[in-house]
């Protein structure tokens, strides 16, 4: 620090409250306004019948949801916007599998999600879904104007029938044998095990899933759109959009690698039941392929929001969009989307920044719920563990620039390090020694050179997150709010304030002013955090009766800390923010999201079926008077499956003793 940044830091913070902002609440419907920095922010709109987990949750919404809330704080005119993505094979299979209309399914799945979302406080102006009739007007009059303009073109695509359900097998509707990797579960779009894509004609032996019956190859004409028509227009628009944005290395370099090569016509229509319907006579059987409908779901679900929707989307001059999602999505996002609102030329808002994460994995595998591995988003209510600590712990590990794992361990390490023992220590003791040594009230602050070093470091901190949250680097961004309770900390520490408020005039004095300085530093930290932890946030502006204003003020510019909370200034009650992670807790923890269960489980069901067909065996064998030794055998082998399943359940497997009878 230079003298000159530490005298500037003093002066400002001397100036306090005075000329805050006004604090405005927020009124809907939320428009673009002249003069205004008008933010359009999307979540990638999860698909409606996966119950999201953790890796789903930081990819999309919750980092959506960090830098929705930044921005209001920061006063800017902000929509943010999600809903469930509900068309396609995915869908009719899942409502096929609970017996259920598609409807049905999209309806019961929607309520999970909204949920789920709501209580990791994900702070939406409006979550919507796509099965609406405002969906179908938008996405045909797009298609439209993409067909009168010549960007549509048609072709002939072999594709694999059922004779028995009388019905063209879409990707999710057949499974066999992957042709590259041979695993016999493979999809007709994508092999679960070796992750390489598939056309479903190329699966060997391939069975429908509904009938299993073996469908036959037959020819069907589909719609495409002319993506290498559209290709120097995207790449004139790709090179403005990412020259002046803020686009993830991983967006940059997926969006690249779809150019490098030339794009290629991307098919747009489906041979299914459950989507928005192709509205052309020749294609009337057919409904839109979902990655050409689903991104539209952003337009018609803003126009089920306000029916001023144009004013977001068909004014690229006064709005800028930001598209949050995982990597997978980018190439829809970047190059696919993009054409489709090019080729309609109706003065579409395009992307401006696009922000990608890499993947979140569960300790060392991936999320299954099959399986039962890992923590999804209706599980984790059910730990016990508070919505803002698990906020906290999943943008502490987002995966910005490479994949990263959760893991229990070091969440717990995490919470009872980062937040017991430095932030929420810190914060704790400063409103203790307010309520404690001064009555509640903020005493007089007379400050000398170590005081102002330390507010200048906190101001240097400030306009770190600042700088980095405006370029989306969440997770660094949090490591700033950390550093200036490791900055109070150690000021506490060495100044020794519940020693000096023993002393004489002159160290109770300086007890006043460590006081003081550091509960305004506890009052900076409720407003940094509000983006990623609003309940504590919250919790920490009540305890210290902190001034409305005290939010819109130090965030304005590129940074500001003030005195929110001058001498005479009454606190409420204080309290703890934090509980400690015992190992214990976690252990359960760890056990119960393996997948072990699961695991015992389906030995138990599969040695119980084993035990059945064993016992019917015995009795035959007994009924046919087989010789002694077979019938022995057979037995011993009953034997050793009961003893399996008393093991699998969790039993003693060995017989209790017999008690002895009274002669």
């Amino acid at each position: 620090m230079t003298v000159e940044e530490i005298e500037e830091a003093a002066q400002i913070w001397s100036e306090g409250l005075k000329g805050s902002p006004a604090v405005t609440e927020r009124k809907h419907p939320v428009l673009p306004q002249e003069g205004k920095r008008n933010v359009l922010l999307t979540s990638a709109l999860p698909y409606v019948n996966n119950v999201p987990h953790l890796g789903n949750i930081i990819g999309c919404v919750l980092s959506a949801d960090v830098f929705a809330r930044y921005g209001r704080l920061r006063g800017w005119n902000l929509l943010f916007i999600c809903g469930t993505d509900e068309y396609g094979t995915a869908t009719e299979n899942k409502a096929r599998e609970e017996g259920l209309t598609p409807q049905e399914i999209c309806d019961k799945y929607h309520a999970v999600h909204a949920d789920i979302y709501q209580w990791f406080q994900i702070d939406f102006d409006f979550f919507g879904r796509t099965t609406t009739e405002r969906q179908t007007e938008i996405a045909q009059d797009i298609f439209w104007r993409l067909h009168g303009r010549g960007f549509l073109l048609e072709d002939t695509v072999e594709q694999l029938r059922c004779e028995s359900c009388q019905r063209f097998l879409a990707d999710r509707f057949v499974e066999g044998e992957c042709p590259h990797c041979r695993y016999p579960e493979a999809r007709g779009d994508q092999c679960d095990k070796c992750g390489r894509l598939i056309n479903a004609v190329e699966l060997r032996n391939p069975q429908c899933k509904v009938c299993k019956e073996t469908p036959v190859i037959r020819s069907s004409k589909h719609l495409f759109l002319n993506l290498p028509k559209l290709e120097d227009e995207l790449e004139q628009w790709l090179d403005k959009s990412t020259g002046s944005g803020d686009w993830t290395a991983n967006a940059r370099h997926i969006t690249h690698s779809w150019l490098r090569d030339g794009l290629k016509p991307r098919c747009i229509t489906r041979d299914l039941r459950w989507g928005t319907p192709v509205p052309h006579e020749e294609y009337k059987e057919k409904v839109f392929y979902v990655w050409f409908d689903a991104p539209i779901g952003y337009l018609s679900i803003t126009a089920n929001y306000t029916d001023q929707w144009e004013k977001w989307w068909k004014n690229p001059q006064q709005v800028e969009l930001y598209n949050f999602m995982a990597k997978d999505n980018v190439p829809f996002h970047s190059v696919v989307f993009p054409c489709s609102l090019l080729g309609a030329q109706d003065n579409y808002t395009l992307v401006n920044h696009l922000i990608a994460t890499e993947y979140l994995n569960y300790e060392d595998t991936k999320f299954s719920k099959s399986r039962g591995v890992g923590v999804f988003g209706d599980m984790a209510k059910d730990t016990g563990i508070p919505s803002d600590v698990w906020r906290f712990y999943l943008l502490y590990l987002r995966p910005e620039g490479q994949d990263s794992a959760f893991s229990w361990s070091d969440m717990a390490l995490k919470n009872n390090s980062e937040l017991l023992n430095n932030l929420g220590n810190f914060i704790n003791r400063a409103g203790m020694f307010v309520s404690k040594f001064f009555d509640g009230c903020v005493p007089e602050m007379l400050l000398n050179e170590d005081d102002n070093r330390l507010i200048a470091q906190v101001r240097w901190e400030l306009k770190q997150y600042i700088q980095l949250l405006d370029k989306v680097r969440i997770r660094d961004a949090l490591k700033c709010i950390l550093n200036i309770s490791r900055h109070g900390n150690q000021y506490i520490q060495v100044n020794e304030p519940w020693k000096k408020i023993k002393g004489g005039d002159g160290d109770r004095q300086r007890a006043g002013t460590v006081t003081g300085v550091s509960v305004n530093v506890a009052c900076l930290l409720s407003v940094v955090l509000e983006p990623y932890m609003p309940s504590v946030s919250h919790t920490i502006r009540q305890q210290l009766q902190a001034p409305p204003t005290c939010v819109s003020a130090m965030l304005q510019n590129t940074g500001t800390f003030i005195c929110t909370l001058p001498a005479g200034h009454c606190i409420g009650t204080v309290s703890p923010l934090f509980q400690k992670l015992e190992n214990e807790q976690i252990e359960v923890l760890r056990k119960r999201f393996g997948g072990q269960q699961v695991c015992k489980r389906h030995s138990s069901i599969i040695n119980q079926g084993f035990q059945a067909e064993t016992g019917n065996k015995v009795r035959g064998l007994k009924a046919q008077k087989a010789e002694q030794s077979v019938i022995d055998e057979a037995v011993e082998t009953l034997l050793d499956l009961k003893k399996q399943l008393s093991l699998a359940e969790g039993k003693n497997p060995e017989p209790a003793a017999q008690k002895r009878k009274k002669k």
